[in-house]
């Protein structure tokens, strides 16, 4: 039985994780942390190979990725095995449950495209009566956001929008041409806010390279790689987490470790079922769970995967010249920002990424042969693309569960997963579609095709809620420092406390909670209050 000297346990090596272990390590507060899969030296042994090299041609193995759009043979090691590691969902109403089970999670996929939250959604009931408000704001989060844009090198320009609040970024790299510059100008005619074009940086931006080195470097942090976490339990005296028990992932031997506190951010459906799975006399039907929502408001964002793609026509052929193609920007919610009523047919707004000088999908031209090659020898470098990002409601039924009789390769009872999309969001999907193609034909582009089919909840990868924080004990179950109401030495850090979300990605924002929640934990420490 290994023995470890720590005070905190850490689930999870991700944003959350991460974080946590790089705040509290320098403080001097010894953690130990848990991460269910390998660790990983992406410093070696990386090389790339050519699709013919590849046994299944880069297309992944048959049947080990179902549904995984990202997933290929060039990264497999990165996905978690489906057969390994099952779910379930009604059958009518799909949910694609993304995972990556490595040392810094889900980090080593992000894109650093990142934006703060706003009080449109800090404090969305206020604005529009929907839902619950979260319990704080954004002058709460500021300075916490201030100390996580530098740290993750964000990039970007500050507009002065209310909606997209300004930060500490670093200068974004201006990339102009002539097509931006005639899209930007049918934006304005239509009164739609945008970012100027901008090059996006594509560098690692990562736990792995910016917040666990760092921590391991204090002596202060232990990383124990392959560790399932099963069960946390409780102290029955004082109804505190006392211990966390964990399987090994390759031998499957079971081991337990004390602590006198929890930090959880395993991500929003592991920690939530984790909570779940950890019943006791205190906690029947979950731990933490006196609220009784532990596991509903389950919600992402919806995408619509190039809801609008078009050609450039003078750019047809290579015949523009050097400077009409290039660059990519964003437009951020601008629809139903005056509180009250709705001016549209649906609550809240979305969000696009656009982007100048890609070639469009041979799908989209009903040709064979010989003139598809020739049409798409003349669209080359010629295409324009828009993607959209929305806010989904999150919605009591919309909920995870643990299934009766499903389980994992560990023996852990697997999660049943319970979202559909309303008609809020295909409303929304569908005048983003249409906005779209106005503003291309109004900047003379020729519309290929345009569409407000979004793909399954899960898909977009930002799944959110199910344990969600709010003032209310009894409507949610952790506290504004992400504190559970019920047990005062559990943190949960990760995705599942956003009471709401946005269009914009969330990782930004758990990053900024995660070191708020530290900070407090650090406070309460010396008080002696934990």
């Amino acid at each position: 039985m290994p023995t470890f000297n720590h005070d905190v346990v850490i689930i999870g090596s991700g944003a959350s994780g991460g974080m946590a272990a790089y705040i509290l390590a320098q403080a001097g507060v010894k953690c130990l942390m848990l991460e269910a899969g390998p660790m990983v030296d992406f410093t070696r042994h990386r090389s790339l190979k050519a699709v013919y090299d590849l046994p299944f041609r880069g297309f992944g193995e048959p049947g080990r990725f179902p549904h995984i759009t990202q997933a290929s043979e060039f990264d497999a090691n990165l996905w978690i095995d489906e057969k390994k590691n099952p779910y379930s969902h009604p059958e009518n109403d799909p949910y694609y449950w993304v995972r990556i089970r490595l040392l810094g999670g889900k980090t080593l996929r992000w894109g650093r495209a990142s934006w703060r939250l706003s009080d449109y959604e800090f404090k969305g009931k206020d604005h529009d009566g929907w839902g619950e408000n979260w319990p704080l704001s954004l002058a709460d989060l500021a300075p916490f956001y201030d100390r996580v844009e530098p740290l993750f090198r964000v990039s970007g320009r500050n507009e002065g929008w209310a909606q997209l609040p300004d930060g500490k970024l670093l200068a974004d790299e201006s990339t102009e041409s002539l097509s931006m510059e005639r899209f930007l100008a049918s934006a304005k005619k239509l009164g739609v806010p945008t970012t100027k074009p901008r090059r996006a940086t594509g560098t690692l931006a990562s736990s792995v390279n910016l917040l666990l080195p760092a921590a391991q470097a204090t002596g202060n942090l232990t990383i124990v790689p392959n560790a399932i976490v099963r069960e946390i339990g409780i102290d029955p005296k004082t109804g505190l987490v006392n211990a966390v028990h964990y399987i090994d992932r390759r031998s499957k031997r079971e081991y337990t470790v004390p602590t006198k506190t929890l930090f959880l951010g395993a991500s929003t459906l592991e920690s939530t079922r984790l909570l779940l799975n950890s019943r006791s006399r205190q906690y029947p039907t979950g731990l933490a769970n006196s609220s009784g929502v532990l596991g509903h408001y389950l919600f992402d964002q919806f995408y619509v995967k190039n809801s609008v793609t078009a050609l450039v026509p003078e750019a047809r052929g290579g015949k523009g010249p050097r400077n009409l193609m290039g660059g990519a920007g964003y437009v951020p919610r601008f629809t139903n920002l005056k509180p009250g009523k709705p001016e549209k047919n649906y609550l809240r707004g979305w969000a696009w990424d656009f982007g100048s000088g890609g070639t469009p999908s041979p799908e989209l031209f009903p040709q064979w042969g010989d003139e598809l090659a020739r049409t798409m020898a003349d669209a080359q470098g010629a295409g324009f693309s828009m993607t959209t990002m929305g806010e989904s409601l999150p919605r009591f039924e919309h909920k995870l569960t643990i299934h009766p009789t499903l389980r994992d390769e560990w023996g852990i009872p697997a999660p049943h997963l319970e979202q559909r999309y309303t008609d809020n969001e295909h409303n929304m999907a569908k005048d983003a579609m249409e906005t779209g193609v106005a503003m291309c034909e109004g900047a003379g582009f020729e519309v290929l095709a345009a569409h407000s089919q979004m793909v399954p909840p899960g898909e977009s990868i930002h799944e959110l809620g199910t344990c969600r924080m709010g003032a209310d004990p009894k409507k949610s179950v952790l506290n504004s420092f992400n504190q559970a109401h019920d047990v005062k030495n559990l943190f949960v850090l990760d995705g599942s406390a956003f009471p709401s979300g946005g269009a914009q990605n969330p990782t930004l924002t758990i990053l900024a909670l995660t070191v708020r929640a530290s900070e407090y934990l650090l406070e309460q420490k010396k008080q002696g209050k934990l």
